[in-house]
């Protein structure tokens, strides 16, 4: 591996200063937007300080989304931000964890790797970093490399280390930090405060880190006596002092930062010059004009177990807006706890339909997400029967598309008591069976089904009219299948295979299912949302919104 000044490429890291989920993600992605525009070969890292191995078992209440990857690794919800800004596949090398860094540094003790040395956080930890992101790097015009968490955060410190040699390594001339902080408008005095940005880049400084351009988020125009102030007291000057100010679109960010000079002071910085596509600019720009002045709005129901957190879906959010980008329409997502269309004690089941019926009054269409666990199944259920008996458009992802099944099991075929093996291990009718590579599975960390099937669509399907083609590629995440036994059953009233993959032991999948003679009533195992850019929608999640329109 190439290291020191034998490399060509620029690092550019970016940290977070006075609180967090200031955007890192949505500036890392939109710098790498532009330069990818400048037709720079470019990539980005996101780097999680927490000790899990990754996010796969932590709670979405915890940590928001776990985004699946081509290659099957769970990732954090950044990487579908950078997939979605730069149109292209991300792998479990865009991403890694503390947990990770000591568990590869423990192993390599243990195999004897250093020499009976002692092994410490300097140089050894430190060291392990520094390899990941120089590997990275390889080949490569610019590395973003986005650390997670708060400038300050012990979690962190061992990272502006890494980034403190680096910098010493390679030279500002490789290296450039950006730093995201927080410009706060204090309503009751009508100001805003630079102070909170002056402490965060005096505890930067601490750390052995300078900011060589500051992005300042703010929700005011921070004017030009704002930005000398925090120029300053920061030791940076004027022109990279960026202004971040709150936007309507993320998609709008990266023209914003162009318009703010943020390339500008970046290739200041390391004294180059390139120049934009302005035909690549104008595409991404009609988008955003197509975001920001739909000619008309839908609403769906999206009937979910997590909707209390709406970073747990942040990638059907997403979807969505790129999808109405490209039809000109905005589809207004409506967050429906799923625990709430349950039958509550003493309610008949006439009282429950009624209540389900006025929830979704004004909807254009269902939408019933992935998800884990028996809570709010039901509620699900009820969402489903609703759309079905209305003729609503419906569209089930993952557990959606089980419940999906189930539900047709329970009311159209009559079999009461019908449940996924999941939530109900005595069930009469085990309608959704766990698949077989999972039966001797017992730790729950990257066990699952994960990551690119290839799928065979029927011919002349809706998926097939969807996608126009028979072939598709489509990422997963689930322990738990479509049981074939039912599959006459179903096909006699209706509910059709529409697509299904072979898997590693040779079972045949069911990857989607519809009902015939509906406007739109599919259920697919895959996760669309996980493959559904801005120039790029999800061809399903395009055909689903079509329908609601």
């Amino acid at each position: 591996m190439q290291k020191g000044r034998d490399m060509h490429t620029r690092f550019i890291f970016i940290t977070g200063g006075v609180l967090s989920s200031l955007g890192k993600g949505v500036a890392s992605s939109s710098l790498a937007h532009l330069l990818k525009i400048c037709h720079f070969k470019v990539d980005i890292l996101k780097i999680d300080p927490y000790i899990n191995i990754d996010p796969g078992t932590l709670s979405p209440f915890e940590h928001g989304e776990v985004f699946v990857t081509a290659d099957g690794s769970e990732t954090d919800l950044d990487i579908g931000h950078y997939e979605r800004f730069l149109n292209k596949n991300f792998s479990k090398e865009n991403n890694f964890t503390t947990g990770q860094i000591y568990l590869s540094v423990i192993e390599k003790e243990r195999q004897g790797k250093y020499l009976g040395k002692t092994i410490q956080v300097i140089p050894h930890i430190v060291d392990e970093i520094k390899e990941r992101i120089l590997k990275l790097g390889q080949g490569k015009d610019f590395l973003i490399v986005e650390v997670g968490g708060t400038v300050g955060d012990i979690e962190g410190m061992v990272y502006l280390e890494a980034i403190r040699e680096l910098k010493n390594t390679l030279g500002s001339v490789q290296v450039a930090n950006i730093h995201v902080t927080l410009v706060p408008f204090i309503a009751t005095s009508q100001e805003l405060k630079t102070k909170p940005t002056q402490h965060s880049i005096i505890e930067l400084r601490r750390l052995g880190v300078s900011a060589n351009i500051i992005l300042a988020r703010c929700a005011q125009d921070l004017g030009a006596d704002l930005k000398a102030k925090i120029a300053s007291s920061c030791d940076v000057c004027v022109e990279n002092v960026i202004q971040a100010k709150d936007a309507p679109s993320i998609y709008a960010c990266p023209s914003n930062y162009l318009q703010e000079g943020l390339l500008k002071a970046l290739f200041a910085h390391f004294s180059m010059k390139a120049s934009l596509d302005q035909r690549e600019l104008q595409i991404w720009e009609d988008l955003v004009h197509n975001i920001l002045s739909p000619q008309r709005t839908i609403s769906i129901a999206f009937v979910g177990k997590y909707t209390h957190l709406s970073e747990s879906y942040k990638s059907y959010l997403e979807s969505m807006v790129c999808v109405g980008a490209h039809l000109q329409v905005k589809v207004e997502v409506v967050f429906i706890n799923s625990e709430e269309l349950e039958l509550k004690e003493g309610e008949s089941l006439e009282q429950l339909k009624q209540r389900v019926a006025l929830k979704m009054q004004g909807m254009q269409g269902v939408l019933v997400p992935g998800g884990f666990g028996g809570r709010g199944v039901e509620g699900m259920i009820q969402a489903i029967t609703h759309a079905r008996e209305n003729k609503m458009p419906f569209l089930g992802v993952c557990l959606g598309a089980q419940l999906m099944v189930v539900e047709f099991a329970r009311e159209v075929l009559g079999l009461k008591g019908a449940h996924s093996l999941e939530f109900k291990q005595d069930t009469p009718y085990k309608v959704i069976d766990l698949l077989q590579t999972q039966e001797n599975t017992t730790l729950k960390g990257s066990s699952m089904r994960l990551g690119t099937h290839k799928i065979t669509l029927k011919e002349n399907s809706i998926l097939a009219k969807a996608y126009n083609t028979l072939e598709i590629e489509e990422r997963h995440r689930h322990r738990y299948t479509i049981n074939k036994s039912y599959l006459k059953d179903y096909e006699q009233h209706g509910l059709k295979v529409m697509g299904q993959s072979v898997d590693t032991n040779g079972q045949v999948v069911i990857e989607a299912m519809a009902l015939e003679k509906y406007p739109f009533y599919v259920g697919v195992q895959y996760h669309p949302e996980f493959t559904s850019r801005l120039i790029a929608p999800n061809p399903l999640l395009k055909a689903f919104v079509q329908a609601c329109m």
